[in-house]
């Protein structure tokens, strides 16, 4: 199924248009990765994917760069009007409303998907995946709960999930928690707020991710959070809303949940890019 989705996604998408924007290429190099990693390539495609993507910047691709500074706090996200505005602006340059900041983990979490992507499908897409790790130790110490806003904590969530996949080729290798003490620790702590939040969505990449730090199926939090999910899974066999509109929040919910309650043949204990070891040897833990 997933090579024949593969081949179809390459029929629709055999040639770049010369007007791509990043966020077109940045979709497109995803896209690319997938069927590649599927036994379905394009060489020729992959190269107009190179020569595109050069003519971006980190910053068109993530809003920052990650060369220079850390996520920052002052990009705003997109207005409730559908405008996109530059960074720093408090008040949309279109309706005046005030605009909302993306948190600072949620631009650490595309920057890590984005740069871990496109060095694997050999696409550099504005920055390389070191460059953007590399802040893993201010992004500590990650926010609890009951001190931040919900949605700073639910983005840390996420970056969290994204470290560690972007580290372990997306679940095909394990890890060592002494790598990501902190990471280690904030998943376990965390775990039982996707039930409090009622989100199989997230606990799906909990689960996938404590099982990558050699947590078994036994453990408390694995069987807690495998019962859960077990729980809620809708009569269609998929988890998420079944009326949302937006088929993402359709398919990511299963997604997750099936990678949360599946088994793993792991490739033993190592790094997706060896080269980064000393980096975490040398972090400090909070």
């Amino acid at each position: 199924m997933g090579r024949e989705r593969a081949r179809h996604w390459r029929r629709q998408n055999s040639k770049l248009m010369p007007d791509a924007d990043a966020n077109e290429v940045l979709q497109l190099v995803y896209g690319s990765y997938a069927a590649d990693s599927l036994g379905v390539r394009n060489e020729r495609f992959k190269e107009q994917l190179r020569q595109a993507a050069a003519k971006f910047s980190a910053h068109d691709y993530f809003g920052f760069d990650p060369a220079t500074e850390p996520p920052p706090r002052d990009v705003p996200e997109e207005c409730v009007c559908e405008t996109l505005n530059e960074r720093g602006r408090r008040r949309c340059i279109k309706c005046r409303k005030r605009l909302t900041m993306t948190t600072r983990y949620a631009l650490w979490q595309d920057a890590l998907i984005g740069s871990y992507m496109g060095e694997q499908h050999g696409v550099r897409l504005g920055t390389s995946y070191a460059e953007v790790i590399k802040w893993l130790n201010i992004m500590r110490p990650y926010p609890k709960v009951d001190g931040e806003d919900a949605w700073s904590v639910y983005d840390a969530m996420y970056a969290v999930t994204h470290v560690v996949y972007t580290l372990n080729s997306y679940s095909c290798y394990k890890l060592s928690p002494r790598w990501l003490a902190a990471e280690y620790a904030f998943l376990k702590q965390n775990l039982t707020q996707a039930i409090a939040w009622e989100d199989p969505e997230t606990m799906g990449e909990f689960l996938d991710t404590l099982k990558s730090f050699g947590l078994s199926d036994s453990h408390p939090l694995i069987v807690k959070g495998m019962k859960y999910l077990l729980a809620t899974q809708n009569a269609d066999g998929s988890w998420g809303d079944m009326e949302a509109e937006d088929v993402y929040e359709r398919y990511h919910p299963t997604w997750t949940a099936i990678d949360g309650l599946r088994a793993y043949s792991w490739r033993g204990t190592r790094l997706s890019f060896p080269k980064l070891a000393p980096l975490l040897r040398t972090t400090p833990h909070h």
